[in-house]
């Protein structure tokens, strides 16, 4: 079984493109990864793409061998769904294909394209990863579904409203300063509490800045054989040591548990034992915070926190840029934006970078050698959990 490496990332910036397409977006990614990582694309043998709502929002189906086009690319080309999981698949699916030896390089990333479209018809696309007969019809969408998550987190382990708003505002806080540096991100501005908490309510108590904003935007991966790294000399010093990947019901009324995440539990699980590492030995993590208790949730899962005690995190500096366990300092999904088929490839590319040195917030990790990504799918139905380590 052969190592990977990551041998180079690209990304667009996150915000809105509505004048551009999904293939114009993903094309500049995939010809930045290239530059990123001096592969030739006439070597790259596959193309996992990871896309969502592309037939809704561009009427394109079919789109995987349209993005290898636009890309310069003649290899085979798959596009992967899996909601918001959608790139970490598809970058999880590139990982075990060099790993079988089937291939030496692997081209994998994702694309959204979201604002050409009103936030009414955005939001009645992204519901659609939802269970459509006992959620969708019934009117919730995912800021109702979270809010929900975040409700029964609080009763489940005696929180006070006011004390998990409070915690929540500072998630939010804390991710945009992470995103101030970062010049991919769409929001490259100071969030403070106090902001978060007077913002107007969006679905009770998630309130306007615990949630994600609507994204454009792309994320392109070069992964390839530790042998192709070393034949070609490429300074390719990331690897991808431990991939996972959970699922769970998707209607939360069928779940055991609504302020757990057992998807992201099994993923983590099974990244942590394919790297041979555990919990303790991670630096740094890019998580899924597609709202601010997703956040919670994920270092829950993750097993940086025992349950109900990753609320406080934030608020008591743990998982700032200076705190012990950095999480999200690319910004994350809140700040750093989320063009939903994109995520899970971005978060790899900026662990690659805070790990090799060339990110704005790496001197917060300078000594850093063990990154982890969590990239979930809807109310974390599916979940994708990645180690990367500092390759010797």
């Amino acid at each position: 079984m052969s190592g990977v490496r990551v041998a180079g990332v690209g990304l667009t910036h996150f915000g809105s493109h509505p004048e551009r397409t999904g293939r114009d977006l993903f094309a500049e990614a995939a010809l930045a990864a290239k530059e990123d990582a001096g592969v030739p694309l006439s070597d790259v043998e596959q193309l996992n793409v990871g896309n969502f709502a592309g037939p809704l929002s561009e009427g394109q189906g079919h789109l995987a061998p349209l993005l290898a086009e636009a890309a310069g690319l003649t290899c085979p080309a798959t596009r992967y769904e899996e909601a918001c999981a959608s790139a970490g698949v598809a970058v999880r699916e590139g990982v075990r294909t060099v790993r079988s030896g089937e291939a030496d390089v692997v081209l994998a990333g994702g694309v959204e394209r979201m604002t050409n479209h009103d936030t009414p018809e955005v939001t009645e696309s992204l519901a659609i990863a939802a269970d459509e007969l006992f959620e969708v019809r019934a009117g919730v969408t995912f800021p109702a579904a979270y809010a929900l998550m975040a409700t029964a987190y609080a009763d489940a382990y005696g929180v006070d409203e006011d004390d998990l708003k409070t915690d929540l505002a500072n998630v939010a806080s804390k991710n945009h300063d992470n995103a101030i540096p970062n010049e991919y991100a769409q929001y490259q501005r100071e969030l403070t509490v106090e902001q978060a908490l007077d913002a107007p309510p969006v679905a009770e108590p998630l309130a306007l800045f615990d949630c994600c904003p609507i994204t454009d935007g792309a994320s392109a991966i070069f992964l390839v054989s530790e042998e192709y790294a070393a034949e070609h000399d490429l300074d390719a010093g990331v690897s991808v040591v431990g991939t996972g990947q959970g699922a769970d019901r998707m209607a939360l009324q069928d779940r055991e548990h609504l302020a757990r995440t057992p998807a992201a539990d099994d993923a983590a699980a099974m990244a942590y034992d394919d790297a041979g590492i555990d919990a303790a030995d991670v630096d740094v993590a890019e998580v899924h915070d597609c709202f601010t208790i997703a956040e919670v949730l994920a270092i829950e899962s993750l097993g940086f926190y025992d349950p109900g005690e990753g609320l406080g995190a934030a608020r008591r500096g743990e998982t700032r840029a200076d705190g012990d366990l950095p999480i999200n300092l690319s910004g994350g999904l809140k700040a750093k934006g989320h063009p939903v088929g994109a995520t899970g490839g971005s978060q790899i590319a900026e662990m690659t970078r805070l790990l090799r040195g060339d990110h704005p917030n790496s001197d917060k990790v300078d000594d850093a050698e063990v990154g982890v990504t969590h990239n979930a799918g809807g109310t974390v139905a599916s979940a994708v959990v990645h180690v990367l380590e500092v390759a010797e």
